[in-house]
């Protein structure tokens, strides 16, 4: 029998101590070492089959000798997927998605393994979770048909290898990488030593044999995927499948890309027939937009390279308690805390006994500052009960001193708001004076201050 000793391992940072630890010695969370079982005769074992099937070590290369070859992109039907992967599938490319249990991502993955197989050829669909029934119902309830589409429930690792080297697909979908288990070591599946050895072998797969893999990824409850930080750096690519259950839109973000720009979003509508792609997002977010209510303002913001148009809308109400509430569903609530602030000492915008409660509409959730200016706005337009102009959209950062301080890319973004519309845009002086024209049939209004910035979007009384 073998025999085995352990060490400890952080499921947050991945450091590694020999003795079990309350408190990682390095990120300092409490309750994150787990053990790991190491099994120094399977090492051994497999170093020595590797060596008899004739493995030769790597030779370095010059940078010229090197080709780019057979490695042109392949299509994905669905543009809006295409676009968060940076143009398309790339073969030998390794990519997590990860997304909150429910969110769509088993049922967004099948329609992809299923366009890609009437595309490009067969693509294996490995399930951990479901049987291959379950799989069935769902591509009967969205009328998913591919000829060349595999299914097979399997969590073995060395089960799974032998599958992919049967069939040869161009595609296989992981759903998900914390099932699989790899036999040579005793640990059970999940853990920090089994989801990083089976992320590695399977990424020695895909970078050796050109098979594009797609690996799903549980998240835990504060939003991150599971398992070791070592996971997300062994794959090319992470992608996030984030969104409010109770809404009907998802975002596919992308938050580390070898071969694209990271923070790309593509937007998906869940409906009865699965994941359908939203072309223009920003018209849809607007759709159900009351033009004439107070607290309700027009955010231009980007998300990766695109730019989105947003209803961030805001109430203030008298507080009944001594420490007034501040609620943000979709926005930083730190950086609420510091608009209300601004508000109440630069602007004069009493808020100090008041309940604050901001939404982002859609289910969205906006991390630049470029937002700043429409959160404030609306805030402003709540307490005075002044509705803002219905043509008017706003791009601008606040800083302490209530001043308006200049956002990239505006160009992007004014393009986008002419095209919803608008004719007006509230921007900060600083960068209406620079060397930006504005589209045709839109109006930049310049402002240096957040008090002026108010005066002009209110509609007077």
């Amino acid at each position: 029998m073998a025999k085995s000793k352990s060490q400890y391992v952080c499921s947050k940072c991945g450091r590694t101590t020999p003795a079990y630890m309350g408190k990682c010695p390095k990120c300092g969370e409490f309750g994150t070492m787990e053990e790991e079982i190491l099994v120094a005769e399977a090492a051994s074992a497999d170093a020595k089959n590797r060596r008899a099937r004739g493995y030769v070590a790597s030779r370095p290369q010059r940078l010229a000798e090197v080709t780019a070859d057979g490695f042109e992109r392949l299509a994905v039907p669905v543009a809006e997927f295409s676009r968060v992967l940076g143009g398309g599938v790339v073969p030998g490319s390794l990519v997590l998605v990860g997304g909150e249990p429910g969110i769509g991502k088993s049922t967004l993955l099948l329609q992809i393994a299923a366009m890609m197989a009437n595309q490009h050829g067969s693509t294996l669909y490995i399930s951990g979770e479901e049987s291959a029934r379950q799989i069935k119902m769902r591509a009967d309830r969205m009328r998913v048909e591919a000829h060349d589409l595999y299914l097979v429930t399997e969590t073995n690792l060395t089960a799974v290898l032998n599958h992919i080297e049967e069939i040869q697909p161009t595609l296989v979908i992981v759903d998900s990488i914390q099932t699989t288990y790899d036999e040579r070591l005793t640990s059970s599946a999940g853990s920090v030593s089994q989801v990083r050895e089976c992320a590695s072998v399977f990424q020695d797969l895909a970078k050796n044999s050109g098979v594009t893999i797609f690996l799903v990824g549980h998240v835990t409850k504060e939003g991150a995927i599971a398992g070791p930080r070592v996971l997300e750096h062994i794959v090319d690519t992470v992608l996030y499948l984030e969104g409010d259950p109770f809404h009907r839109y998802r975002l596919l973000r992308s938050v580390k890309n070898r071969f694209g720009a990271t923070s790309e979003v593509g937007v998906f509508e869940m409906r009865e027939e699965g994941m359908v792609e939203v072309p223009n997002p920003s018209e849809a977010f607007l759709a159900e937009r009351q033009v004439n209510a107070p607290g309700s303002a027009i955010a231009v913001t980007i998300e990766g390279t695109r730019p989105l148009l947003v209803e961030v809308q805001a109430l203030a109400s008298a507080t009944t308690f001594a420490n007034p509430r501040r609620t943000a569903n979709g926005v930083d609530y730190n950086r609420l805390l510091l608009l209300t602030a601004v508000l109440t000492r630069r602007v004069n915008v009493p808020l100090y006994d008041k309940d604050v409660f901001v939404n982002v509409i859609g289910g969205l959730q906006i991390g630049e500052p470029a937002a700043d200016l429409a959160v404030a706005v609306s805030l402003a337009s709540s307490v005075k009960d002044q509705p803002i102009h219905a043509d008017m959209a706003f791009v601008g950062e606040i800083g302490l001193s209530g001043e308006l301080r200049a956002v990239s890319q505006l160009e992007a973004r004014l393009k986008e708001a002419v095209k919803l519309g608008f004719r007006r845009c509230v921007v900060p002086r600083s960068t209406s004076k620079q060397n930006y024209k504005a589209p045709d049939g839109l109006e930049l209004i310049g402002c240096r201050t957040l008090a002026e910035a108010i005066k002009a979007a209110l509609v007077p009384k």
